[in-house]
This record gives C-alpha cells, structure tokens and sequence, in this order.
C-alpha cells in the first residue's frame, strides 16, 4: 500500500455562509443535525485506511480545534492521528496568503513523515469518496498531480474551475477559473469537468510547486488558482473523473453526489436532500458512515395527544435531546436540544443546536444558528417583507437568525 498522507485545507473564512460563520470556522458550520461540514472529508480519508491527517486551519478556528481534538481521536499506537495545525508563522510574521501558500508554511510536516503520495482535499463539501480509487489511478498515471473532477452542465461552467481535458480524457490541457466560455468533454458536449477542490499529488511535485510558488511574488498563492496552471503547463496534471468512484452503500440515486455548500442557499438544498424517503444523500449509509462525535444525550421525546395538540414530526431529522411538545414539524432538520412548545409550527427549516421555540411560534424556510430563542407567538418566514427588515434571507429567500438572538414576536 502507498504511503499517502492527508492535507485538510480547513482555513477559509466564509464570507457567503454569514451570519453561520461570524463566529466559526466555515468547516466547523454543523450539518445534518449532529455533524460538521469537515467530517465528511475527514470520513472518506479515514474510510479509505488514510489515517495520518492534518487539518490546516487559520479564521475563527477555537471549536473547529475542539471538535478535531474530542472527535477524531485516532490510535497513536499505530500512528494514525487527526490533527489540527493553526497558522505558525514559521516562513514569517504572515498568516496564510493562499491555500498553496498554507502548505508552504507548513513543510516541515512533510520533511517529517516523508510520504510518497499527499492528499489535499478541501473542508466544506459534502459527499462520499473512496479517494484511495484516485490515489491508484494517479501512482499508475505517473502524473505529477491529478485533480478531482466532477460532471457538471455546461451552463455552470461559470459557477466552478473548470478542467479541460486533452484526447486521452485524463491529461489536462487547461485548467480555467470560473470561464464563459469553454468546450465540452469528448463524451459528452454538454459537459464539463468541474474542480472538486480535491489533489492527489506526488510529493517531490508538490513540494516543489509550492516552493516556487512562494517566490512568485506575484502569485495568489492559491492550489487551483497558481500550483495546477502551472503544473498543466508542464505537461503533469490529470483529472479524474468522479463518476468513476465506486463506494460501498451507495445507490444509484446518490452515485457521485457532491456538493458544495458555500451559499447559504447551496447549505439550505444539501439539507432538504437529506429528508426524501428515498434521499438525494443518505445520512444512514453504514457501509460507509460519516463519522462525528456521539453527544452524550437523552433520545427524542414527542408529547401530547390530546386538547387538539399532538407532538408529531413528518419527513424530517430529529436528533437525540430534542423535545417536540405538542408542537408540529414538517420537512425539516433537528439538531441536539431543541425544545419546540406547544401548537408551535416548524416546516422546511434547520434548527441547529439549542433552539427553543415558544407557545405558537411558527418558522418558515429557515437556517436558526445555535441558542436562538423564538419568543411565543413570534414568526418567522410567514411574511417575507418583514423577515427582510429585522433578518439576513438568502437571495433564495431563506430567512437566516444568527446564533445566539432571541426573536420577538
């Protein structure tokens, strides 16, 4: 088996996910109710029998360090370790200028394990990989670095970094950051391959790459922006193509699922993917689970049937600790604590941790952050010039209450 060590890039800020990121990392933002955005990489590495990782972080990063450290605690017996590695400064008084620029910073990591192959894969998508399946396609390419690529339709081609391939199908002959316009695939002209943020490098390629990036001053010192373009120019860089990944459990609904959920719309829709009977991405997958940290907590609780009040939950998540009292949820995601009161009406919606909604409260087409309390009778999502004036709403029109607030009504 190849020694193939694991790079997280966990240091993006997130912009497009405030108010969720104003006091987190973007890779800490929960997730289907028990979960964080970074285990669903951190799962298909360790899955995979990849279990020396370290997850590069930078902004906001103290709960994303507490998860990584309570969570994925892995033996040491037989060095396998998941570890968080915050911006040391060690190449100068600067934080990271760029994903390439992040590992620069940090090669004395692999001056210390020396292996042959690395695995960067980036921190916030959600998605089931087998990536030893690209690791072996890129030992027997011989390529310097191969680029994960998925399927998307032409018309997107402006939403992604978009990877042209050359006669073979593998070889990369240009690699265009968000183009208007571009060719489709050889089989099939109404495609394109679109980055999934995720690198198997051979490591001499990338340390090398790194390096010389790092004395281009005028560089952005970014992996797709910089390291591939020029890696492409030499002739080194392949793709490979998602569709081909083959992981236990999956179905055929869920094959090569990906999605990237930078957007507070884009965290809305991966969600309601999650509630189908026959789901879009199934959380229940247990030949190849997504692995987080088992909260020590009571299970779900539902009360009342009588007076006209029945705690009920229809197409929908709910999490250990949650207390629907009389209350009535529809379409929605339940994270740990939440208390929903009496005749109170959640539908379509994302509760995360610690949500309380009064007596008679009703949300609508909402992400609720941790801790908000929804006062009684207030509203939320029922009139959107209202939501507009007091809340953040998606340009989707999903109304967003940052952590902590309470909501009058």
């Amino acid at each position: 088996m190849a020694d193939v060590f694991g790079i997280v890039l966990a240091g993006g800020e997130g912009k497009r996910l405030a108010p969720l990121t104003a006091d987190r990392a973007k890779p800490a933002v929960p997730f289907g109710g028990n979960y964080r955005l970074i285990d669903f990489a951190l799962s298909n590495l360790v899955n995979a029998g990849y279990r020396q990782i370290v997850v590069l972080t930078q902004y906001k990063s103290h709960s994303l360090d507490r998860h990584i450290s309570t969570t994925w605690r892995l033996s040491p017996l037989l060095r396998n370790y998941v570890t968080a590695v915050p911006a040391q400064m060690r190449r100068g008084p600067h934080w990271f200028a760029g994903s390439a620029d992040a590992i620069y910073q940090n090669l004395n990591l692999l001056h210390d394990e020396r292996p042959d192959y690395v695995c960067v894969f980036g921190a916030d998508h959600i998605y089931r990989m087998d990536p030893r399946q690209m690791v072996d396609q890129h030992i027997e390419s011989g390529a310097g670095v191969t680029v994960a690529g998925i399927r998307v339709p032409i018309e997107q081609a402006s939403e992604f970094g978009v990877i042209e391939a050359g006669a073979d199908g593998r070889t990369i002959s240009a690699f265009l950051e968000k183009p208007t316009d571009v060719a489709g695939l050889a089989d099939a002209p109404h495609q394109v391959y679109a980055s999934m943020g995720n690198y198997v490098f051979s490591t001499e390629v990338l340390v090398d790459a790194v390096t010389t990036d790092a004395a281009d001053e005028l560089s952005n010192h970014d992996i797709g922006g910089n390291l591939i373009p020029a890696l492409v120019a030499r002739g080194e860089a392949q793709v490979y193509d998602f569709t081909a990944n083959v992981v236990p459990g999956v179905s055929e609904r869920e094959h090569s699922y990906w999605r990237d959920v930078g957007t507070l719309d884009a965290y809305y829709e991966a969600h309601m993917d999650l509630i189908s009977v026959d789901p879009v991405f199934d959380l229940y997958n247990r030949e190849w689970p997504i692995h987080t940290w088992p909260e020590s907590l009571p299970p779900a609780k539902f009360l009342f049937q009588d007076e006209g009040r029945t705690g009920h939950a229809l197409d929908s998540m709910v999490s250990p600790g949650v207390i629907v009292s009389g209350a009535t949820v529809r379409r929605s995601i339940l994270s740990p604590e939440v208390h929903l009161h009496s005749s109170s009406e959640v539908e379509g919606s994302i509760l995360l941790h610690g949500v309380d909604v009064g007596r008679g409260a009703v949300v609508r087409n909402a992400i609720v952050d941790k801790n908000v309390r929804i006062a009684e009778g207030a509203q939320i999502g029922v009139d959107p010039e209202e939501d507009r004036e007091r809340f953040v709403v998606s340009p989707g029109g999903i109304v967003v209450i940052a952590k902590g607030e309470t909501v009058e009504a």
